[in-house]
């Protein structure tokens, strides 16, 4: 399987506190991996580092066996690396329609997208993607989306720039049970596109039915590795994380 990302005794330190500790681990082309860990592991940090909004104080970080450790917060982005947040950040305003078009505007969205295409037609296209391609989406502006929506929209302009690895950041936190179903398939639609993805997420057994691998982060450092059914009885993460909580997704 190709690498697509790959984490080399990636450090960050604050102060004299590792936030993130010696942490390895490489995702391929195409899977669906989870984050897990308390609150405090290190998981935000780590996608902040992936991104850019963050540098790594020790350790390297490569995109396509490319280092990207010191690149700048756009040029990732123009690489292809993408990342939703845990607190949606709408165009309040605007309506979805719009706000993709304006996602649509970045440098790497141009370069990315058919240019054949009206740039509407393409954020048209974007809201079938995420199954809020709706006659009042054309009016109704984000600030009135339920939060499922808003957290749907969020990744479609995600995606304008078609990214090959989207990290998301609790895509499940906040929603319905109806609402988490609509994830999880919108999750499992786009890794059958091609996309490579990686998410943090608090709600363990959404998230353990879509992924084949989970990373288990402790206080910075990677405790543990391995498929869904392995984490939930492995002893260290129990004892850090799972508790009884494991015993019952086991």
């Amino acid at each position: 399987m190709e690498t697509v990302l790959e984490c080399k005794n990636v450090t960050k330190y604050f102060g004299g506190l590792a936030a993130v500790d010696n942490v390895s681990f490489k995702l391929g082309k195409g899977e669906i991996v989870g984050l897990i860990g308390p609150n405090g592991a290190g998981k935000t940090t780590l996608f902040n580092l992936i991104t850019g909004f963050e540098k790594v104080s020790s350790g390297a970080i490569e995109f396509k066996g490319e280092d990207i450790t010191k690149l700048r917060r756009d040029q990732i982005v123009n690489k292809g690396i993408t990342m939703t947040f845990q607190i949606v950040r709408p165009f309040y305003s605007l309506t979805p329609l719009t706000s993709l078009v304006v996602a649509l505007s970045s440098d790497r969205a141009k370069k990315m997208s058919d240019q054949s295409k009206d740039i509407q037609d393409r954020a048209w296209e974007l809201l079938e993607l995420v199954g809020m391609a709706k006659p009042l989406n054309l009016v109704r502006i984000c600030g009135n989306l339920n939060y499922g929506d808003q957290k749907r929209l969020e990744i479609a302009r995600a995606l304008a720039s078609k990214p090959e690895l989207l990290l998301l950041d609790e895509p499940f936190a906040g929603l319905f049970p109806e609402e988490v179903t609509r994830m999880q398939s919108l999750i499992q639609k786009l890794q059958k596109e091609g996309n490579t993805i990686i998410a943090v997420e608090h709600r363990l057994r959404p998230l353990m039915k879509i992924v084949k691998r989970v990373i288990v982060l402790h206080h910075g450092q990677k405790i543990a590795e391995g498929t869904p059914e392995e984490m939930v009885r492995n002893e260290k993460v129990i004892e850090a994380y799972l508790g009884a909580v494991g015993l019952a997704l086991a």
